[in-house]
């Protein structure tokens, strides 16, 4: 798993989880830099980024937000799955 170092790193794809796919999604809610997902709420990502597209994203997607945003935050570099039970609890299961 890629583990850069949160001070330096300026690519979203360099950061854990994040590759050329989510790393465009991240760009076309307004997250052009690693930096910018400090403090971000990861549902409010989500949902900007199905209204962007036109449609429902696959939930899992959640999950990739919060782990980007836990390691830019000072957390572990996790699998973005390790996040899937969280999501689950707070209400957004279904995918």
């Amino acid at each position: 798993m890629k583990n850069p170092d949160r001070n330096t790193v300026s690519r979203l794809e360099d950061l854990p989880n994040i590759g050329k796919a989510i790393a465009r999604d991240l760009r076309l809610v307004g997250i052009d830099h690693p930096n910018k997902l400090i403090g971000a709420d990861a549902y409010g990502l989500y949902e900007s980024l199905c209204t962007a597209t036109g449609k429902r994203q696959d939930p899992c997607v959640i999950d990739v937000f919060m782990s980007v945003i836990h390691f830019m935050q000072g957390g572990k570099a996790l699998p973005w799955w390790s996040f899937t039970e969280k999501r689950k609890k707070a209400g957004t299961s279904n995918g």
